[in-house]
């Protein structure tokens, strides 16, 4: 986060909706949209040249979709990947998931609010990651579904507080409800949860919460 708040690029192919997301946001005394983009290709460029600290990206945008545009700041062969949420009117699995295997930290809903909204922003600078609520149990079950039970070992062990810390991103908890449930302090719970993305090859937490469920760590 800059000296200025959270920094903020607005990537939609309406002007209207990148309007009343940049007044929904704006209307935070920390958070500042500084840049827009109507198409994918833009939205790539003026990240990669101005590195806001979360880019909010539609799914369906004229040249690179916003899938695409996610992989491409935020995939997996991206050396300093940015933060990516995106945020669309399509309630459709194959989008969900395509986004948070491409690297997106968020995904929500247009029409969750704009309380909904600002907590994504501010989850994904954090380096938590927020999912519409309707959305979470059926990316779960499906993570569920699809899993191969032996896939992803971790390279060393985890520890038993670590496996804790684990079950609490899986069930979408913030690094702050983690603290107060486990009776630790905020910067010894982020540094879990950077071991554990150490131990296991992971980029962020969407990632843990599918090596979670994949071996069933949680119910």
């Amino acid at each position: 986060m800059s000296a200025a708040g959270i920094t903020v690029l607005l990537a939609d192919d309406q002007a209207m909706i990148r309007d009343c997301l940049r007044l929904i946001l704006e209307d935070q005394p920390d958070i500042s949209v500084v840049a827009e983009a109507a198409d994918g290709a833009e939205a790539v460029a003026l990240a990669r040249r101005l590195r806001p600290d979360v880019c909010l990206v539609d799914i369906q945008m004229p040249g690179l979709d916003g899938i695409e545009v996610t992989r491409a700041l935020a995939g997996p062969q991206v050396a300093e990947p940015l933060r990516v949420v995106v945020v669309t009117t399509f309630d459709l699995d194959e989008y969900v998931h395509g986004a948070l295997r491409g690297g997106a930290v968020g995904f929500v809903l247009k029409d969750v609010g704009p309380d909904l909204l600002v907590e994504a922003v501010r989850a994904a600078n954090a380096g938590d990651a927020l999912i519409s609520p309707s959305l979470t149990l059926r990316l779960l079950r499906h993570l569920t579904a699809t899993a191969a039970p032996a896939g992803r070992a971790p390279a060393q062990p985890l520890s038993e507080r670590e496996f804790e810390v684990v079950r609490a991103v899986a069930r979408g908890r913030t690094n702050q409800e983690i603290a107060a449930e486990l009776f630790i302090s905020l910067s010894t719970v982020k540094g879990h949860v950077s071991g554990i993305m150490t131990k296991l090859g992971l980029r962020n937490r969407v990632e843990i919460v599918a090596w979670a469920w994949e071996h069933r760590l949680v119910d």
